[in-house]
């Protein structure tokens, strides 16, 4: 049996307002179906919407926003499968899996074609959720089968068990600093101790890496709001901050006038 879960194996979501706050690091693969309402989520490369009916697959080790969108006067929902490394690996050695040599790399967000076999088995979901144990253990073990039967290139990503290796925390801050995750997220994903992060970082940006997201983040808020016209409720949570208030805080602190004066 499965011990090692944080989370649920099989979750269903379900918001009736719009709701865009959350972890914005996917620490596991998550294999879903959108139900209800649009899904949107960006990965700062690209953005991806998931409309009712679709499946899509989320890389782990990957930085997401996420926008989620109720349809007027329903609800938003979503079914998910979490595939944990525990289980991935403990599959890979039952049945001889592994990626092929020099497998390409994916983006963040997969958009999975329909076919009878997802759709069978998300409709088998049910009674599973929020359930542990022996049978939930054998329902994820059937969600790994099923991917790599109806996608056989699918098993290049279940089973690359690699963890970032060290790449350029310069260019990776500029790209990511939005994300509003802890500071350890950020010394994982570029392939660094918390310590080793933290003294790269001063050295690059002759600041800590607090201060400096901070700044960073208002310089893109002030640009958003006075160039691009964007309202101060619809910017703070798009450049990282967690409240307006602090938000509006922290503007007035370091411009001299409240964002909505801009």
């Amino acid at each position: 049996m499965n011990t090692s879960r944080n989370t649920p194996a099989i979750v269903s979501s379900c918001y009736h307002a719009q709701s865009r706050a959350g972890e914005q690091f996917a620490p596991e693969h998550v294999f879903s179906l959108q139900l209800t309402g649009r899904l949107i989520l960006n990965d700062a490369e690209r953005e991806y919407v998931c409309e009712p009916g679709s499946f899509h697959f989320t890389r782990r080790n990957h930085l997401i926003k996420f926008n989620k969108l109720p349809p007027p006067g329903g609800e938003f929902r979503t079914l998910s499968v979490y595939l944990d490394q525990e289980t991935l690996r403990g599959f890979s050695v039952e049945y001889g899996l592994a990626p092929a040599p020099g497998a390409p790399a994916e983006g963040a967000i997969i958009t999975l074609a329909a076919a009878p076999l997802y759709k069978s088995y998300m409709d088998s979901l049910p009674p599973y959720l929020d359930m542990d144990g022996p049978l939930l253990d054998l329902k994820v073990k059937e969600a790994i089968l099923v991917l790599i039967r109806t996608d056989p290139w699918l098993q290049d990503i279940l089973f690359d068990f690699s963890e970032p290796g060290k790449i350029d925390l310069e260019a990776f801050m500029q790209k990511n600093f939005h994300f509003n995750v802890e500071l350890k997220r950020f010394a994982y994903l570029t392939g660094r101790s918390l310590a080793t992060f933290k003294r790269d970082f001063e050295k690059i940006f002759h600041a800590t890496p607090s201060r400096w997201l901070q700044q960073r983040r208002l310089q893109e808020a002030h640009y958003l709001i006075k160039e691009k016209g964007k309202a101060p409720s619809d910017v703070y949570l798009d450049v990282g901050f967690e409240d307006l208030s602090h938000f509006s805080f922290t503007f007035k602190k370091r411009y001299g006038v409240a964002p909505s004066r801009i």
